[in-house]
């Protein structure tokens, strides 16, 4: 007869992990409230509601306002490290030479000084910030809610140079809502003036942004003289007005910029054998390792001076 310590075990298995106390006492991984919701135009439908859209809204902005405190001494470089390329080639890509010069300038990415959490949180505001447009749009709504997040809306984004994302918004805000339930005459005169600067700026679309100036009778000396030096390759007016205009504005003129410094950079290949490195710097408005880095093709010399182009060996 068998003693009861020879006895088999039973063959019944327990709960599955039950002896792993560990695994159960595991918290459940926390979902980002800005991720919960998918975008409405992919058939999310819980953004529908008028008051989990405020909600979100207000969640949105804890989150930026965190953001930016976070990062408050180099806000301006956060937005420039997430900044998606101009929609328009020949803003975008850069590479021009002098026909009398060894000037080439060929726009290549900034390394990026900033850990990837400040840019995935940013990132997580922008597309946060798409769904609730797409959510206003779906449901139609066009009251003082619908404006604010719309205002709120275009102003990150054109800080971040998200064109994508102010573009359509821009056109809704005029065009759509202003229409059912209309703008003050102070935030119509800025929002048509940053769609006026985009579209001269970054479509390069002179034609359409006198277009867009005359339909809403728009006046701005600053703007229309932005759009005059744009016409006339003007750089110093152009470079005046930058420091003219808001951030806001400031930010959608920076589409055009390298283009304009690459044609003030090809006058000074035409007029010049040679110049003073800090003549070249305030011309170009850019210090002379920037514009190394931009792949400009002059030398310095020991005696801080830029050559430009050497004389032909008879």
């Amino acid at each position: 007869m068998r003693t009861n310590d020879q006895t088999r075990p039973s063959s019944r298995r327990g709960a599955s992990g039950a002896w792993r106390r560990g695994d159960r006492l595991k918290p459940a991984p926390a979902t980002d409230t800005l991720e919960m919701y998918g975008h409405p135009s992919k058939g999310e439908t819980r953004l529908n509601d008028f008051r989990t859209q405020e909600i979100y809204f207000n969640k949105i902005i804890e989150r930026y306002m965190r953001l930016c405190a976070i990062n408050e001494k180099q806000l301006t470089t956060l937005f420039a490290s997430i900044s998606i390329s101009p929609s328009n080639p020949s803003t975008s890509t850069l590479s021009l030479l002098s026909p009398t010069s060894n000037l080439v300038v060929a726009a290549q990415p900034l390394p990026n000084p900033f850990a990837s959490p400040s840019i995935t949180e940013l990132s997580t505001v922008l597309a946060a910030l798409r769904k609730l447009r797409e959510a206003i749009t779906a449901t139609a709504r066009k009251d003082a809610f619908a404006r604010r997040a719309y205002f709120f809306g275009i102003h990150a984004a054109v800080l971040c140079k998200d064109w994508e994302s102010y573009a359509p918004a821009l056109n809704s805000l005029l065009n759509v809502i202003h229409r059912q339930s209309p703008l003050n005459p102070p935030d119509v005169k800025e929002y048509v003036g940053l769609l006026i600067l985009d579209q001269a700026c970054r479509l390069g679309d002179i034609a359409l942004a006198h277009e867009t100036r005359l339909r809403y009778a728009y006046r701005d000396r600053r703007v229309e003289m932005v759009l005059r030096a744009l016409v006339a390759d003007n750089w110093v007016v152009f470079w005046k007005m930058k420091r003219a205009v808001d951030g806001y504005q400031r930010s959608v003129m920076e589409f055009a910029e390298q283009g304009m410094r690459v044609h003030a950079l090809k006058c000074l290949g035409r007029g010049y054998m040679s110049a003073d490195r800090k003549f070249v710097e305030r011309s170009a408005d850019r210090a002379w390792a920037e514009l190394v880095k931009d792949g400009v093709g002059w030398e310095l010399t020991d005696a801080d001076k830029v050559v430009i182009k050497k004389p032909k060996a008879k």
